[in-house]
């Protein structure tokens, strides 16, 4: 009876595992199946992308259901610049990206449930919930301002339970100069180079110009959150008008 309760009371967290764990262990399945070893198995989707006019949309799923197989989303911002270039690979990576905090976001929501719902306890982890969710959207910001791990923010945003479209926005927002800068960066490098990089370990040369821009994206970003911070701290000092 008590297994019973267990499964009723668990069985949606368990099946989300089972998913991940089912999504992990199709693609080394897949590799190991293939004889590809992980580079030859990210040229192959590179020579794929190259092709196929569907490579947006499959770029922006992956991205989409990247936090469920926990790759990097720097490496796949990274691969946005250099396949589809430095325009396109910002628009392509601002919609996957967004969705991709969605999910995580959604995702982080459920495994929280219940457990920072007590509003009457004074400990740390009670405080700092409360005050992220009374101050969300500056939080998340800020938080996206200073290159916080992405998927750290989207799960921990989602396990305080703050307001969904609070935090969309402060990430829409605040990911922008991040995007830009990893971006570019990555239209730095060509398809072939990096195709060259792979099979003979030669360095690809870099265009200074992009690399320039990325770089000044990063200090804007830096700045923007001392800002914001600063502002933050100010409206927690000054009194309010009875």
């Amino acid at each position: 009876m008590q297994n019973s309760s267990w499964w009723k009371q668990h069985w949606q967290k368990v099946t989300a595992a089972a998913i991940w764990i089912a999504l992990i262990g199709g693609l080394l399945l897949f590799m190991r199946t293939n004889d590809l070893t992980l580079s030859e198995l990210l040229l192959a989707g590179m020579t794929w992308v190259q092709d196929n006019p569907l490579a947006p949309l499959a770029y922006i799923v992956v991205y989409t259901i990247r936090p469920l197989t926990l790759f990097s989303s720097v490496l796949l911002t990274l691969a946005g610049g250099f396949l589809f270039g430095p325009v396109w690979g910002i628009i392509y990576t601002i919609i996957g990206a967004n969705l991709s905090a969605t999910v995580a976001f959604f995702v982080g929501r459920y495994f929280g449930q219940g457990v920072l719902d007590d509003e009457s306890a004074d400990g740390f982890v009670q405080r700092y919930a409360r005050r992220m969710r009374e101050n969300s959207f500056e939080t998340v910001l800020i938080m996206r301002f200073i290159f916080l791990p992405y998927d750290l923010v989207n799960y921990l945003a989602g396990f305080l339970r703050i307001g969904y479209w609070p935090f969309l926005l402060a990430t829409i927002l605040g990911s922008i100069p991040g995007t830009i800068a990893f971006v570019l960066l990555g239209a730095t490098l060509a398809p072939d180079e990096i195709t060259n990089m792979f099979l003979t370990g030669e360095l690809p040369s870099l265009d200074w110009r992009p690399l320039a821009i990325s770089l000044v994206m990063f200090v804007v970003s830096i700045a923007l959150s001392r800002y914001f911070k600063r502002r933050e701290q100010t409206a927690e000092t000054t009194p309010k008008a009875a």
